[in-house]
C-alpha cells in the first residue's frame, strides 16, 4: 500500500506562474511538479482569472459545462470548469461571471470579501465529481483560508457522496495570522447548518473563521516549517487558535514541513533574467550581475560597498520598523540599499524619502516586479529579512541559490534554514540575530559586512550558499507521508 502512486488535487487561489501575489503561489506551483516527478498523479484547481484566460500561452479549454453552485437556501449560482496546464500538470480553472473577472493583474487576484471563496470551495466540492469517471482524488490539499470552507462542506452535505467519501483531507496553513475571519452573517450566506456556529467549530470570538474550518475538518494539517509549527502552538503567535493547533499536535493531525523553492525557476546557470549566468564552479558572472544591478539602480559603481537587497512585502511583519529605525545607522556602513517591495502606504512613503535624502546609497522600487527581483537576488551581496515572524520564508531560500547572503532573525523558517556564521569556526551560512531589537539586527548587518570585505572568507560563504540545496525533494517526499498519515486516518474512522 505504501508504494502505491496517488492522486493528488491542490486547491489554491493563487498558482505560479498563471498567477502569483506571494509565497503561496510558488509554492502551490512548485510542489506539485515535484510530486509528480515521484510518480503521483497530481492536478491543480483555482479559480479562473481573465489574466489567466487571456494569455493565449495558457491554451485554456472548457472541460465542465455550466453547472449550478449552490449557496444557501435560495440562492444557486452558475459555474464553469475550465482547464489549462502547467507544463504536464493539469490545471482546472472554476469560471464565473460573478467572482474573480477583474483580476487582470496579480495584484488584485485577492478580494476582501468572503463571497468569492463561499462561491470558489463548494464550487471545488460540486466540480470535481462531475470529472468521474475520468479522475478522482485520493487527497485534496488544500492551502490557506481561501480554501477552509472545503473540508467543511466535504464533511456537512458530500459525507456519503460516492466519489468524496474516500477522499483525504489535508489542509496546509501558509500564515496563521490570516485566518478569513467574518461576521457571523457571512455563515449564514455559506448555508451551513447553525449547529456548526460553536466554539468547538467554526465560532471565533463571535464571528466566522475559514482557517478554524479547515483545520478541524480536514483529517491532517500542517505549517510550513517546524518551528513555525511550534510557535503557532505558543499564545505569542498562534494568533487565537493556538489552543486547537495544541490539540491538533497532540493527536498528531498538525505539523511543520519546510518549503522549499523551484531549482529550476531559481537558478543562476541558467536564468535569463541575469546579465551573466553563474554558479559554484564558475562564479565569476556574480560579480557581473551586482555591477549591471549599481546600473540599473543609478548606484555608484564599487565593488567594496556591500549591496543590500530586500524584496518583500512591506509590512510589520517583515521587520520593516527595525529598517526604519536602524536605517541611517546603517546606512553610514559601506553599504547601498536596494529594496523590491509593495504594502503599507506609510513605509512605501519612508523609502521614497529615505531614497531622496541618501540618493547615492538607496534605491526603493516601490511595486512587484518578478524579473527585477531575481536580478535583486543575484546582484546583491547581502540579503536582509529580520521578520518578527516568518512562517517559512522563500526568500532566504532564493538569496542563497543566488549566492547572496542572507541576513534574519531566528524566527520560523528563517530559524530552521539559516544557520549562524562564525569567523573562527566558518560554518553556517548567514547572520542571524536573535532578539527583535533594531541594535540588535544592526549589529547582525555590521557582522555581515566585516565579513564582506574579507574578501576570502566571503568567497567560501558564497561558494557553500551557491552549493545549498533547498529543492522540494525532500520535503516533498514527507508530504507524501502526510497524504498517506491522511488516507489511514480516513480509513479507521470509515471502519468504525
Amino acid at each position: 500500500m505504501a508504494s502505491r502512486k496517488l492522486k493528488i488535487l491542490f486547491v489554491s487561489v493563487e498558482v505560479a506562474p498563471l498567477a502569483k501575489v506571494g509565497g503561496l503561489a510558488d509554492v502551490a506551483g512548485a510542489l506539485p511538479k515535484a510530486l509528480r516527478a515521484l510518480g503521483h498523479d497530481v492536478r491543480i484547481i483555482m479559480p479562473s482569472y481573465r489574466m489567466i484566460e487571456d494569455n493565449p500561452e495558457n491554451a485554456v479549454e472548457e472541460c465542465v459545462p455550466e453547472f449550478s453552485v449552490p449557496i444557501h437556501e435560495g440562492l444557486s449560482l452558475p459555474a464553469t470548469l475550465k482547464k489549462t496546464a502547467i507544463g504536464d500538470i493539469p490545471v482546472y480553472l472554476v469560471a464565473s461571471d460573478r467572482y474573480f473577472t477583474e483580476a487582470t493583474e496579480s495584484k488584485k487576484v485577492y478580494s476582501l470579501e468572503a463571497e468569492p471563496y463561499v462561491f470558489f470551495d463548494r464550487a471545488v466540492a460540486e466540480a470535481i465529481p462531475r470529472l468521474t469517471p475520468n479522475w478522482t482524488p485520493d487527497v485534496i490539499h488544500c492551502h490557506d483560508w481561501q480554501t477552509g470552507l472545503i473540508a467543511v462542506y466535504l464533511d456537512t452535505f458530500y459525507h456519503d457522496h460516492p466519489v468524496w467519501e474516500s477522499v483525504a483531507r489535508v489542509f496546509t496553513v501558509h500564515n496563521l495570522a490570516y485566518q478569513g475571519d467574518y461576521p457571523y452573517e457571512i455563515f449564514r450566506y455559506a448555508g451551513l447548518p447553525e449547529e456548526l456556529f460553536t466554539w468547538d467549530r467554526l465560532e471565533f470570538y463571535g464571528r466566522m473563521n475559514f482557517m478554524k474550518g479547515g483545520l478541524i475538518y480536514s483529517d491532517v494539517s500542517n505549517t510550513v516549517s517546524p518551528t513555525y509549527a511550534r510557535e503557532t502552538q505558543t499564545e505569542a503567535l498562534g494568533c487565537g487558535l493556538h489552543g486547537l493547533l495544541q490539540y491538533l499536535a497532540a493527536q498528531k493531525r498538525y505539523t511543520g514541513i519546510l518549503n522549499g523553492i523551484d531549482m529550476d525557476v531559481y537558478n543562476p546557470q541558467t536564468d535569463p533574467n541575469l546579465v551573466a549566468n553563474y554558479s559554484a564552479e564558475n562564479p565569476a558572472g556574480k560579480a557581473k550581475c551586482k555591477t549591471a544591478l549599481q546600473a540599473e539602480c543609478g548606484l555608484p559603481k564599487s565593488k567594496k560597498s556591500a549591496v543590500i537587497g530586500i524584496v518583500s512585502r512591506l509590512a510589520d511583519q517583515k521587520g520593516f520598523d527595525l529598517i526604519c529605525e536602524a536605517a541611517d545607522d546603517l546606512l553610514r556602513l559601506p553599504v547601498q540599499l536596494v529594496l523590491l517591495g509593495t504594502g503599507d502606504p506609510a513605509y512605501e512613503t519612508y523609502f521614497q524619502k529615505l531614497q531622496e535624502r541618501y540618493s547615492k546609497k538607496v534605491r526603493a522600487f516601490l511595486g512587484y516586479d518578478a524579473q527585477l527581483a531575481q536580478r535583486i537576488y543575484s546582484g546583491s551581496d547581502i540579503f536582509l529579512m529580520p521578520s518578527r515572524y516568518e512562517p517559512c520564508g522563500l526568500g532566504q531560500l532564493m538569496s542563497l541559490r543566488y549566492g547572496t547572503i542572507p541576513v534574519v532573525r531566528a524566527t520560523g523558517g528563517l530559524a530552521d534554514t539559516i544557520s549562524d556564521y562564525s569567523a573562527r569556526s566558518g560554518k553556517g551560512n548567514g547572520f542571524v540575530f536573535e532578539e527583535y531589537d533594531a541594535a540588535a539586527m544592526l549589529e547582525a548587518v555590521r557582522r555581515a559586512v566585516e565579513t564582506f570585505q574579507d574578501g576570502d572568507a566571503w568567497k567560501r560563504l558564497v561558494e557553500r550558499a551557491l552549493n545549498s540545496d533547498f529543492s522540494w525533494n525532500s520535503s516533498a517526499k514527507k508530504y507524501v507521508e502526510l497524504y498517506r498519515q491522511a488516507l489511514a486516518k480516513l480509513r479507521l474512522v470509515a471502519a468504525a
